[in-house]
């Protein structure tokens, strides 16, 4: 969860596989010089200010009522500590016999109103919670229910709607699939297409359709997007980075990532510690109608009665 070489800041609740902290407690780092390698799901909500955060290279506008999804593997970075937020952590584990998909859950939401107390108060009562269940070996099953009820709140939001027609979008959902499992070894789409049982045109038009690109560029999109979490968050050298990623020369992971990125992978190092802007747009370069940038941040505290009695908007 943090970058390597730097101790982690500990836990604040139990069981360890589901915990609740402040965004500046992810990294040692107050100054988040590089981004965070996350090694767990996180869920945040903003409770307090404005500013950037920055997943995967993606700025992310954050306000009170956000919500961003991160996933395992992705990077997370921070610019202005002008952010009060509150940070749902956990394992795979702690949803193992759930209907949960967490895929469902979106990326960036931006709630208010009703929705925006009834997330506040539920994050809340779960911070709540951890605290006070801490080592507790029958609360377990307690902080499992309460994260489930979370995601799949989350993921029953109403969505913008979409004029993708449903056959491409789950083609180009297999296709993404296929590639986490595959793009290490090869970028050809014909090897996804053979284990899709599907042609090379199928699958171009799908991604066509959902991300204006075609399947080349998707399968490459993702071997560079690795490459730049492998070359930001860590300090792995270059030539063993373009193994990892399926290059047996180094020269040709260069040309690769000069290519995709614009830059060599020497060159996207040295610029890691370069600090972000500081305030962010009102929405994201690259984000559907919702996203999110954002800051470092404070631990909210619960009101002093909070720890008496439940949260509102909490269902028994």
């Amino acid at each position: 969860m943090v970058p390597p070489g730097q101790p982690s800041a500990g836990p604040i609740c139990a069981p360890p596989e589901i915990e609740t902290l402040a965004l500046d407690d992810l990294v040692p780092d107050p100054e988040w010089r590089r981004p965070a390698l996350l090694d767990r799901d996180l869920l945040v909500l903003v409770t307090d200010g404005h500013g950037g955060l920055e997943l995967d290279f993606a700025a992310q506008p954050c306000r009170p009522g956000t919500l961003l999804r991160a996933r395992t593997g992705q990077v997370l970075r921070c610019s202005v500590s002008e952010l009060n937020a509150t940070v749902v952590r956990w394992a795979p584990e702690a949803l193992r016999g759930f209907d949960v998909d967490p895929a469902a859950v979106p990326a960036w939401r931006q709630l208010a109103g009703a929705d925006e107390d009834v997330f506040s108060a539920e994050i809340s009562q779960l911070a709540v919670d951890c605290e006070r269940q801490r080592g507790v070996a029958r609360a377990a099953g307690l902080l499992r229910h309460q994260l489930a009820v979370l995601l799949l709140r989350v993921s029953l939001l109403p969505d913008a709607a979409t004029s993708v027609p449903r056959a491409e979008t789950v083609t180009f959902q297999r296709l993404c699939l296929e590639v986490e499992r595959g793009y290490r070894h090869t970028r050809r789409v014909e090897d996804y297409a053979a284990n899709l049982d599907c042609s090379v045109r199928t699958l171009t038009r799908a991604c066509l359709a959902v991300t204006g690109r075609s399947a080349k560029q998707v399968v490459d999109d993702r071997v560079a997007l690795q490459a730049r979490r492998l070359l930001a968050a860590t300090d792995e050298p270059v030539a063993a980075i373009g193994r990892r990623l399926g290059f047996s020369e180094p020269t040709n992971f260069g040309r690769f990532f000069a290519r995709e990125v614009g830059m060599s992978p020497g060159a996207f190092r040295a610029a890691r510690e370069q600090p972000l802007p500081g305030r962010p747009t009102d929405g994201p370069a690259d984000a559907p109608a919702h996203r999110p940038p954002a800051a470092r941040v404070v631990r909210p505290r619960p009101p002093a009665d909070v720890a008496d009695e439940p949260a509102p908007g909490m269902m028994a």
